[in-house]
């Protein structure tokens, strides 16, 4: 039987103060992370997103743990820490579109959605009646992202990819590590899933540009980001470093490629990171170290004769901070413009004064657990600051509360719907 509903979604919902995108609904048929974290994004800006997951299952990352969270008294509520990392701010909603009235479902649920975000294989969704002219043909105006391993045309636009090969084949992993010949050298995989982050992150942008030229023009379009055109972006200087002088970067450790000094040094009680980026900072680093003649001799006096004699220049160095404490270099250091800050670990991050300021972490209201922590958004706005409405959603938590909303659908038709398998 046929699901045509028309749509009583409403319109115009700008209000003073709200966030940036107030007024921007997206139906999000991501999941994992590349797209989860661009849609956590969107809605920590104001956007509604309604977040699609398969009934009885839900985004894969629910399961990922332990850890879980757990509830005042202790309790695991099975919401695994990963899920929570790129969840909160939206509604989840389970419709299953592997019936062909979940897909009807959905595309009436588009007619009132300004974009539409998803990370199936290349093609999959259109398969199912779901791709970009499915879509586009119930809300012409639609912008419609697509997150893939490798974009939507080329030879491996139909294998499937995952943050790992992004970071092996855009060339991350070569670049990271110790050198070979080290104890421990060789690639190393970064220890955050970073070419999900930045597909994420382009993706977003990516959206609020197509969103822009819709305003503009009224005219939607097909957003296609990949995880290794992300990674391949994200290599910033290294990737000039080749482009331009025709040699892979090597793997340089705990050393910057194409800064010295602008490493970790060992002192009495830890270990510190001095960041030097021009011949004033190094100047006032051997001055304060009591090392001032190094400021004019021909090796170090500049930037390259620092890094073609670098292994010289951190041994000389590094008898000199040998004698200082953590608390000596802090203290003076960046009092004298001179970069400097301590290894953390995760927890001693969180602990940081100055995260602390800033708000770092966060705490959000949830349905079972009561709360859950979270990450801040680092996006401070003088006019439309970021609202966390809402920790990440239980699976299915908004389903019948957003088909009344959007689809003006009374309880009854939610429940036959959902007896008959369309939702969950």
């Amino acid at each position: 039987m046929p699901l045509y509903i028309d749509p009583v979604g409403d319109v115009g919902r700008t209000r003073p103060g709200a966030g940036a995108l107030d007024g921007i609904r997206v139906l999000d048929l991501s999941r994992v992370l590349a797209g989860p974290v661009c849609t956590q994004l969107l809605a920590d800006l104001g956007a509604d997103v309604i977040k699609v997951e398969r009934p009885g299952v839900g985004d894969e990352t629910r399961q990922w743990g332990p850890p879980w969270l757990t509830d005042a008294d202790g309790n695991e509520t099975r919401e695994s820490s990963y899920y929570l990392s790129a969840n909160r701010g939206k509604r989840s909603i389970t419709v299953d579109i592997g019936q062909p009235d979940g897909v009807a479902l959905l595309l009436e649920l588009a007619r009132s959605c300004d974009v539409f975000v998803e990370n199936f294989k290349v093609g999959a969704l259109a398969r199912k009646g779901l791709g970009y002219d499915d879509v586009r043909a119930v809300r012409p105006d639609v912008v419609y992202a697509s997150i893939t391993g490798f974009g939507q045309d080329g030879p491996l636009a139909d294998q499937p990819g995952y943050d790992y090969l992004a970071q092996a084949m855009g060339g991350l992993m070569s670049i990271t590590g110790r050198p070979d010949g080290e104890p421990g050298g060789g690639p190393l995989r970064a220890g955050v899933a970073i070419a999900d982050q930045a597909t994420g992150m382009f993706t977003a942008v990516g959206i609020l540009a197509a969103l822009r030229h819709r305003d503009q023009t009224g005219v939607g379009q097909h957003v296609d980001v990949s995880l290794l055109d992300s990674q391949l972006a994200f290599l910033v200087n290294q990737g000039l470093n080749y482009l331009v002088g025709g040699t892979p970067p090597a793997r340089s450790g705990e050393w910057h490629p194409n800064l010295a000094p602008y490493q970790p040094f060992d002192v009495a009680d830890g270990r510190v990171i001095v960041a030097v980026g021009n011949d004033r900072q190094f100047a006032a680093l051997t001055t304060h170290l009591g090392l001032g003649e190094l400021a004019s001799d021909p090796r170090f006096a500049t930037n390259p004769d620092r890094n073609e004699h670098r292994e010289a220049l951190a041994v000389l160095l590094g008898e000199a901070f040998a004698r200082l404490t953590t608390r000596d270099v802090l203290d003076a250091l960046p009092a004298l413009g001179v970069p400097a800050a301590v290894v953390n670990d995760i927890a001693q991050a969180f602990d940081e004064p100055q995260v602390k300021h800033r708000g770092g972490e966060i705490a959000l209201p949830h349905t079972s657990a009561g709360s859950a922590p979270g990450i801040a958004n680092p996006v401070h706005f003088s006019e439309s600051p970021i609202e966390y409405r809402n920790a990440p959603p239980l699976l299915g938590e908004h389903t019948s509360e957003v088909l009344e909303e959007l689809l003006g659908v009374d309880d009854a038709t939610v429940d036959s719907w959902r007896e008959r398998g369309i939702i969950g």
